[in-house]
């Protein structure tokens, strides 16, 4: 292994513009290699970043002896097959949200990490948030008392992304605004949590707004220039709800890419014996309590560095370094992969689902 550890990153499209910059701040990691299989992206992040050379197949990559690291920021159905490969070639993987677009690729992600010995951590940027880890301390530290129920909003007007594309296709995507948002959400809850042990799921997903695409109406659109409204495919949930018991707080959320009520409301509640919380989604929170005797709310002043890809990056490569899992490790985001699982699997039967 030379001085530098390699990078390559594998998909050059939005999500990399978060991978890329943050490996360039370290000084013991090196990009080589940007791949894409739209030549130009790939081209162009050679270009922008001033370093690495562009390929346009990852499998030209797969036994080059300058490349430790990883970076797979492709769409959810890529995802497992170009982990998995780069992991049986000695690499380890950091490989974006989610694991994977089902639930039996993230498992088999999960064996081929622990059959190889490599680190495979998922881009859950959550964990490495400061509010979200001050959060995870207070509760640690019984500020709360005994949180025994969580409630999860992440609703929006509409903001279907790339309608008729890859986000808009179970066959890309694996899913809607369950896979997309919710992965997010669930999964810091549990990290604040402790990685709870997940009992059972009832939830119910909807696919209302999104199914008459020429009649779509939206103010914007993320990922709009992979829409597709004319011959393209809607077939996920806009609109997902349900109830998550774990052994310890019971989850509730209700979530929407797209909703015919005009407010944005992404946020976490954590409700304790001694005390509560208000976080909003990439902000600051609230803690409210009775101390002293006394109802209060405190709102906390802290620098905050909002989605901090630059600790996520970080820890990745010192996880590499040292061969210790960080919180990212596969073996927690799994357990999110399983209630997301387990969400479809309830909304379809009717029934609650039991892990």
């Amino acid at each position: 292994m030379s001085e530098k550890l390699g990078v390559a990153v594998i998909g050059c499209g939005n999500i990399s513009r978060s991978h890329i910059p943050s490996y360039l701040k370290l000084d013991n990691v090196e990009v080589r290699y940007f791949c894409d299989i739209i030549p130009e992206r790939a081209d162009k992040a050679v270009e922008t970043y001033g370093c690495g050379k562009a390929v346009y197949d990852y499998k030209e990559l797969l036994g080059h002896d300058d490349i430790d690291i990883v970076s797979v920021c492709t769409h959810n159905d890529c995802h497992a097959p170009i982990s998995i490969d780069f992991m049986r070639d000695g690499k380890d993987v950091l490989c974006e949200k989610p694991a994977a677009r089902t639930l039996p690729e993230a498992l088999e992600m999960q064996k081929v990490a622990h059959e190889t010995g490599r680190m495979l951590s998922i881009g859950v940027v959550n964990r490495f948030v400061d509010t979200v880890n001050k959060i995870k301390k207070l509760i640690e530290d019984d500020v709360l008392g005994e949180v025994y129920q969580v409630y999860i909003s992440f609703r929006s007007h509409r903001s279907i992304p790339g309608l008729g594309g890859d986000f808009t296709t179970k066959a890309a995507s694996g899913g809607g605004v369950r896979i997309d948002w919710g992965v997010h959400y669930i999964d810091l809850v549990l990290y604040c949590l402790g990685d709870p042990t997940p009992l059972t799921c009832s939830g119910v997903a909807h696919s209302k707004l999104g199914t008459a695409m020429k009649d779509y109406v939206y103010t914007s659109m993320w990922a709009e220039d992979t829409k597709n409204t004319e011959t393209g495919t809607f077939d996920v949930d806009d609109f997902v709800t349900g109830l998550i018991r774990t052994d310890k707080a019971a989850i509730t959320f209700n979530g929407a890419w797209a909703q015919n009520i005009g407010e944005s409301e992404t946020f976490v509640d954590f409700l304790g014996t001694k005390g509560g919380i208000r976080m909003q989604y990439g902000g600051k929170f609230k803690l409210y309590s009775t101390m002293g005797d006394m109802l209060t709310d405190i709102t906390p002043d802290y620098n905050s560095t909002g989605f901090d890809y630059a600790a996520e990056i970080k820890s990745f490569v010192d996880s590499v370094i040292t061969r210790k899992p960080n919180q990212a490790y596969i073996d927690n985001a799994v357990i999110t992969s399983k209630i997301l699982d387990a969400i479809y699997r309830s909304s379809d039967s009717g029934k609650e689902v039991t892990l």
